[in-house]
């Protein structure tokens, strides 16, 4: 008869070898943890086919919300906060969707996701959702807007995610952003500079052309706020309230970076007029281009 100590003894050893492997070797990637642009399409956290399933969307609890399409240093914040003052819109501080995300972490994730018509993406779509409402039902209104900036360059998503959402296209002169951010930041590397704002324009330029959007501009929401604060209200279907441009009497959370403008200006409760590009600085043609298109002297 065998020995039950040795037996205790063996499996120890045994157990110990497993962690000692598992010490030493590579973390097991997931899909989430692999960058996008070496995810196979059709594959699951392990690499093995799915056969390129696509969730259908899921039953929204935000059926309509609204998202801010805009520009870094474009205004987003001052709309917002006028917005926030509205008895019925609840416009918190950016909330960086498109940075929250689901972690499949184990091979069968996948598989057992489809079983409840899930994938990743609509996963987040859920979650994101949830936030929304959330914050929207925390708040005791009605509306709900994001304005996060970056949510411009992933606006396509944000329309298979809520079909029914409604946009605010937020325009500046291209130049006056340039300028704004090159102000904003130590040792401003110029060119990279203008290739962000290129970026954010093109996209934006998308939006503008392809959503059933309501389109302002920041020099216009500063030189006569109650007109367009008005023709914002008749878009989402609310009336327009005074109290909106008196948006220092509310209160908006706190102003510090990452989640919006955090300048003087802001804090001042006061709108102030835009800024005017400086004529003697030229654009790149695209921009420049782009600016024409939407209206604005070249």
């Amino acid at each position: 008869m065998r020995d039950p100590r040795l037996s205790a003894i063996g499996k120890g050893l045994k157990r110990r070898g497993r962690l000692m492997a598992q010490a030493v070797s590579p973390p097991r990637r997931t899909l989430d943890a692999m960058p996008a642009q070496r995810r196979a399409p059709g594959k699951d956290g392990a690499g093995k086919d799915t056969g390129g399933y696509v969730a259908p969307p899921a039953p929204r609890l935000v059926e309509s919300p609204v998202f801010v399409l805009s520009s870094v240093r474009s205004g987003s914040t001052l709309l917002r906060v006028l917005l926030n003052s509205h008895s019925r819109i609840r416009a918190p501080h950016e909330m960086h969707l498109r940075t929250v995300h689901v972690q499949l972490s184990r091979t069968f994730t996948a598989a057992a996701m489809k079983e409840l018509s899930l994938d990743r993406q609509e996963l987040e779509h859920v979650l994101w959702d949830r936030l929304l409402h959330l914050e929207l039902t925390r708040s005791g209104k009605d509306v709900i807007v994001d304005k996060t900036p970056p949510n411009t360059l992933i606006w396509p998503r944000l329309h298979r995610c809520w079909p029914n959402a409604r946009y605010l296209v937020l325009l500046r002169h291209p130049g006056a952003v340039i300028q704004s951010l090159t102000n904003r930041r130590t040792n401003p590397d110029h060119e990279a500079i203008r290739a962000e704002v290129l970026n954010y324009t093109e996209k934006l330029e998308e939006a503008r052309r392809r959503l059933d959007g309501h389109v302002i501009t920041y020099e216009d929401l500063t030189a006569d706020p109650e007109q367009v604060t008005r023709g914002v209200c008749a878009y989402l279907g609310v009336p327009w309230e005074r109290g909106m441009l008196d948006y220092g009497e509310q209160d908006h959370g706190t102003f510090r970076p990452q989640l919006g403008d955090w300048s003087e200006e802001i804090k001042s409760g006061r709108i102030h007029t835009a800024r005017p590009p400086d004529p003697t600085l030229p654009l790149p043609p695209r921009l420049t281009e782009i600016a024409k298109t939407w209206g604005y002297p070249h």
